[in-house]
Parts: structure tokens; C-alpha cells; sequence
């Protein structure tokens, strides 16, 4: 199998999961939860403000709950992977459980009675695509050489970002219902097929996301191949020392703990923004799901088209002052945000039914999508500079965690936020405060990771 294969195969894995935060949790499925939930609350006598934050709290709750499994689970996963030598056979049963959990949201009900049943086949099918993120991830050293590594990174992150933007427009034209009970096209979802009554189309993505998955991930099982020699035999035991060693070994590496601790704190902080960009919305300006849809529409073709140029910028400069420059610019973003309502544009009152606000918020889409597919692929390549040669899956076990350790910061601060103030523009602001220290703590992570050139060994 050819080199060139290879990475398109690898690239495939990217196509065929991103849809699952992209149309489920940030475009489709996410505003859909946050829309039932409040007219639930709404019903039992809660007024519009309660069950607005009832309904994010549910939703937070439900992010961090997956958040720190994942945060939890992957160094010991990773540990385990790179012993047996095999990454393969873990990423097919993740994907067996990314597609069940996808697959399960079809059940759930728009009148809000299973509320938790919704949330939790969400965080299961969220858990399992974050897991078999990391044994990917852990392919990528073994994709090119180190000068192409961040371009290999970044297109991987763009042609993702184009299968999420196919499945959203799939989504939208012929599943998600308007108000008026078709598509966004003029369309009864599925030709007829689902009920727009009961919202069949819109619960039908679900099971679309988990056949988009099960199909493209062919490619996939098919072009990426293990070397079979380095498969060995491990002890769960001896799996969790070695994840114990290879954490009190950060004591000696500066550069990867300072890394670590940023980017643990500045992608808590795009999750946050991934997380409520789509409810923040419906909630805010009062979109409806088409709406909300057509923002993604814009966020992924930014996020694909400006990770592909990022990954051309990180081979230019670099990925570290790619990944600075990108969360200046994810935090002016955050302030925007927090200066739109429906009577406010910058903090200025603005004409009744005027859509400046909406047009400022689709811009934000397209810097949010845009600078969050950069700084996601370039701190990829970072951390790449990091890793040592046969603990690939155990260093990215580390990256996940280092992502998930504090997962629950951005939905729990802006919920308390939120509750405190009792806007929901302010509290998106403590995002802020992610951004801003996770960019501080970069300043002793060396552009170049702090370990031998493992490429010029090979």
C-alpha cells in the first residue's frame, strides 16, 4: 500500500467522524435538545429565563460528564495501545459504539419526557469518537516527515471539516424541519418519508450521522495498515505503570507540561465556543434550527477552507505562532459575541427587527469555525514535536486528557455565569479567561517540541 494511500485513507477518518460534532453537537442536535428542553421546563410552569437555563444546565452537565470520561479514560487506553503495538482493532470498536450512540438519538422524544435518555446516548457515541480520535491521532507521526507533518495535519482537519459541511447540507435539505414542517429547500424531510409533526426529521440525523460514519470509514479500514511486528502482549498493570511513568517524566520536560497546561486550558475554551455557539442562537437571537443550520453552514466551510491554509502556514512558520495568533483572535471573537442581542450590536442599541446582529454573528461563525480548525490542527502538529518514537497513542492519551482534563470548566462556567448575571451573553465571557491562560502558559513551550528529531533517527 502506497504512502499516498495511506494518508487518504487516514484522511477519511476525519470525513467520516467530524459530522458528530459538527451536525450533532454544534449545528442539528445540540440547538434541538436546548429548543425541546426549554418548552419542556416551559410546560411545567417554569418561566422563559428558569427554563432557558434549566436546559443548559442539562446540556453542560451532559458535556462534562463525557468530557472527563474521556479525560479519564484515554492515557490509560493510550498506554495499553502502544504496548500491544495494535491501534486498529480499538478504533474499530469505538467506531461500533460512535455509530450505536449516534444511531440511539432517533428515540429521542420532542415532548422532553426522556430528557436523559437523549443526553445520554449523545455523551456515549461523543465518547467513543473522542476515543478513536486518539488512537488516530497517534498514525500521524508515521504519515510523512516532520516538515510535512503540519501540512498533513492541517489538510486532514480540512477534508473533515468538508465532510462535516456534505452532511450538514444533507441534513438540512432533506431531514430538519422549519416551522412550517419542511426543509430549508421546501422539502417534507425524507420525500414524505418522516414525520414533521412529531420532528422525525430532525431526530432521523441521528441515525444519518451513524450511516455517513459506518459507510466512509471503508476508506479507512481499507488504506490504513498496522505494522504487524510491533505487536506485543501487555498486562493491564503494567499498561498503567507505564502511563505512571510517562507522567512523572513531565517533571523534565518543560516545554511538553507547558504545552500540556495551555492547550488544556485554550481548547476547553473552543469547546466551549463549539458547545454553545449553536444554543447561544436559539437562545440569544431566536433562531430556529434552519437558522442555527445555515450559521454552520458558514462555520464549517470557514473552518475547512482556513484549516487548509493554516496547515500551509504551520509548514511556513511553524505551529506555534500559528497557534497564538489564533487564539488572539478566538478571544475578540468571544467579546463580539458577548455585544450582540437582538436590540444590541457592540454594546450599541440598534433599530428594532434590524440584522446587524445576525450579520455580526454569522461573521463570528466564520472566524470561530475558521481560527478553531487552525489552532486544532497546528497544536496537532505541536504536540507531534513532543512525542517520543513506540509511545505515540500514549503521548496523544495525554493530549486528550490534557483536553478533557477540565472539561467541565467552560460549561460550568458559563453556567454559573449565566445564573449569576442572569444574561446569557455574559456567560459566554469566561471564555476569555481559558484563552488568555492557556496563551500564557505557551510561553514556555519551545516551537519545536523538546525532544530529539525522532524523523531524522528513522
Amino acid at each position: 500500500m502506497n504512502q499516498k494511500k495511506r494518508i487518504w485513507g487516514w484522511y477519511f477518518f476525519d470525513w467520516a467522524s467530524q459530522p458528530y460534532h459538527t451536525v450533532l453537537l454544534t449545528f442539528v442536535f445540540g440547538p434541538f435538545f436546548a429548543a425541546i428542553a426549554t418548552a419542556h421546563f416551559a410546560g411545567l410552569g417554569f418561566d422563559e429565563q428558569t427554563a432557558d437555563a434549566r436546559a443548559q444546565t442539562y446540556w453542560s452537565l451532559c458535556l462534562t460528564g463525557a468530557g472527563l470520561l474521556v479525560g479519564l479514560g484515554a492515557p490509560v487506553l493510550g498506554a495499553l495501545a502502544d504496548a500491544s503495538g495494535r491501534r486498529l482493532p480499538w478504533i474499530a470498536v469505538f467506531s461500533g459504539f460512535y455509530i450505536l450512540g449516534a444511531g440511539l438519538l432517533w428515540f429521542t422524544n420532542p415532548d422532553g419526557s426522556n430528557l436523559f435518555f437523549a443526553l445520554f446516548a449523545f455523551a456515549f457515541g461523543f465518547v467513543a469518537a473522542e476515543y478513536a480520535l486518539i488512537f488516530t491521532n497517534a498514525q500521524l507521526p508515521s504519515l510523512g516527515t516532520e516538515d510535512e507533518i503540519g501540512r498533513i495535519s492541517g489538510s486532514g482537519f480540512a477534508f473533515g471539516y468538508a465532510g462535516g459541511l456534505v452532511a450538514l447540507i444533507l441534513a438540512l435539505v432533506f431531514l430538519v424541519e422549519q416551522p412550517s414542517g419542511r426543509t430549508v429547500v421546501g422539502l417534507s424531510p425524507a420525500f414524505g418519508l418522516l414525520d414533521a409533526e412529531t420532528r422525525e426529521g430532525t431526530r432521523f440525523v441521528g441515525p444519518f450521522i451513524a450511516l455517513w460514519f459506518a459507510v466512509f470509514m471503508v476508506p479507512y479500514f481499507l488504506w490504513v495498515r498496522e505494522d504487524a511486528s510491533r505487536a506485543a502482549k501487555l498486562s493491564f498493570r503494567a499498561g498503567l505503570q507505564r502511563l505512571g511513568a510517562s507522567v512523572r517524566s513531565l517533571k523534565g520536560r518543560p516545554s511538553l507540561t507547558s504545552f500540556l497546561g495551555g492547550s488544556m486550558l485554550y481548547r476547553d475554551g473552543l469547546n466551549g465556543l463549539y458547545g454553545f455557539g449553536g444554543t447561544y442562537a436559539l437562545l440569544v437571537l431566536n433562531w430556529d434550527l434552519t437558522q442555527v443550520g445555515v450559521f454552520g453552514l458558514v462555520t464549517v466551510i470557514s473552518a475547512a477552507i482556513l484549516s487548509w491554509v493554516g496547515g500551509r502556514l504551520d509548514r511556513r512558520f511553524g505551529p506555534k505562532p500559528v497557534v497564538i495568533v489564533s487564539i488572539l483572535a478566538l478571544m475578540a471573537v468571544t467579546v463580539a459575541l458577548a455585544s450582540i442581542s437582538r436590540e444590541t450590536a457592540f454594546y450599541m442599541p440598534v433599530d428594532e427587527g434590524s440584522v446587524l446582529p445576525d450579520v455580526i454573528f454569522m461573521f463570528c461563525g466564520v472566524a470561530i469555525g475558521g481560527f478553531g480548525g487552525i489552532v486544532q490542527a497546528a497544536s496537532r502538529s505541536l504536540m507531534v514535536r513532543h512525542l517520543e518514537a513506540e509511545a505515540e497513542t500514549q503521548g496523544f492519551g495525554l493530549y486528550g486528557l490534557a483536553g478533557r482534563a477540565t472539561s467541565f470548566l467552560a460549561p460550568a462556567l458559563i453556567a454559573l455565569a449565566t445564573a449569576t448575571t442572569g444574561d446569557v451573553r455574559i456567560g459566554v465571557m469566561p471564555l476569555i479567561l481559558l484563552f488568555l491562560f492557556g496563551l500564557l502558559l505557551l510561553r514556555w513551550t519551545k516551537p519545536e517540541g523538546d525532544r530529539a528529531g525522532r524523523w531524522s533517527e528513522t
